[in-house]
């Protein structure tokens, strides 16, 4: 009987820490506002193990702690405590119900990616542009923006690549993180669904100022956005026909910096990662083949392009990212320019 009212005593005394430290924890606001479809079964499963948390560590302080005040050796007790052997059928079990909810939770897991990675057909398409240490958006009506614009209750996908190292997308009150790997397109799929303010941050260690790569985001209601997408469209179409046919340095000196060429490029005869541009224009370039090669115009608009076309000896090959399918033709001709000007 009195095993029995022990047994009691500690049941609702797990039941009792169980609700206090679940209630505690969800106190101490953990995450920020939930601002997208898929936050909504991430928050979901994450809530689920906050719990199972708070379980187990009743589950296994209070039988402790209660041990220890309740059958701890009494005044005047000299004997040895009583000798219990192992129990085969409770061993079994807190071996075999674990595996059980390590499973479940598996299934729950992959039940919550499958949701979060739902495609839309209608999904709008935004390029995005990671270098140390800055964003860059892409919009495929022909323009940039230093700001990321989207749409409230729209999916949006993503195509991000990265220009150098290793980048990580992520916006705490859209939950999904996803990492960009140079050389490849990454697709990061989100439909936000609370209009405001937010900031995406680098959440990949990728050099010296990684702690200061961040933008602005922000989320406009359907119309809004229309807008803004309608007005920005109009200032590149009439920005594209002002530019035809008149590179400017200026603008390819703004880009040598937005874009990271500064990464590897110096403009001091300072050797980097790449080449300097220091006195390049017009430079007789050795090439890794044995054979030199001019630096004019056409020879440094196709390594921009396309630079695996040929290689400058002491320089490895594959290094330089294919700025052509980044960059318009009418930006290469702005860095083409300002490269010109670099003695």
């Amino acid at each position: 009987m009195r095993n029995v009212l022990h047994f009691i005593v500690v049941t609702i005394l797990v039941a009792l820490v169980t609700v206090g430290v679940y209630v505690g924890l969800t106190s101490l606001g953990l995450m920020p506002p939930e601002a997208s479809a898929q936050s909504i079964p991430i928050d979901g499963l994450f809530d689920l193990e906050v719990k199972l948390i708070a379980f187990f560590f009743a589950l296994i302080m209070v039988p402790m702690v209660y041990s220890l005040v309740v059958f701890r050796r009494k005044k005047g007790e000299t004997g040895d405590g009583q000798h219990i052997e192992g129990h085969t059928g409770l061993e079994i079990t807190w071996t075999v119900v674990p595996l059980i909810i390590v499973i479940w939770l598996g299934v729950l897991g992959a039940d919550n990616l499958r949701q979060i990675q739902s495609v839309d057909p209608q999904a709008i398409e935004i390029g995005v542009i990671a270098h140390q240490w800055d964003w860059s958006f892409q919009y495929p009506q022909g323009f940039d923006s230093d700001v990321l614009y989207l749409p409230v209750d729209q999916q949006v996908v993503l195509k991000m690549q990265s220009l150098d190292v290793i980048h990580s997308f992520w916006v705490p009150e859209f939950r999904v993180k996803q990492d960009i790997v140079p050389g490849r397109i990454v697709d990061y799929r989100i439909t936000p669904d609370l209009i405001g303010d937010y900031t995406v941050r680098c959440a990949e260690l990728c050099g010296l100022h990684h702690s200061t790569m961040e933008k602005a985001v922000k989320v406009l209601s359907q119309a809004d956005y229309a807008k803004w997408l309608s007005d920005n469209t109009a200032k590149a179409i009439a920005q594209a026909t002002a530019q035809a046919g008149h590179p400017d340095a200026g603008r390819g000196q703004v880009l040598y910096s937005q874009m990271g060429c500064k990464t590897c490029h110096s403009l001091d005869g300072t050797k980097g990662i790449g080449p300097t541009w220091k006195g390049l224009f017009g430079s007789k370039v050795p090439l890794a083949d044995g054979t030199t090669v001019t630096a004019d115009q056409a020879y440094l608009t196709e390594s921009i392009k396309v630079p695996g076309a040929k290689t400058v000896a002491e320089f490895g090959a594959g290094a330089m990212p294919n700025f052509g399918l980044i960059l318009k033709d009418s930006q290469i001709a702005d860095l083409v320019a300002f490269i010109m000007t670099v003695k």
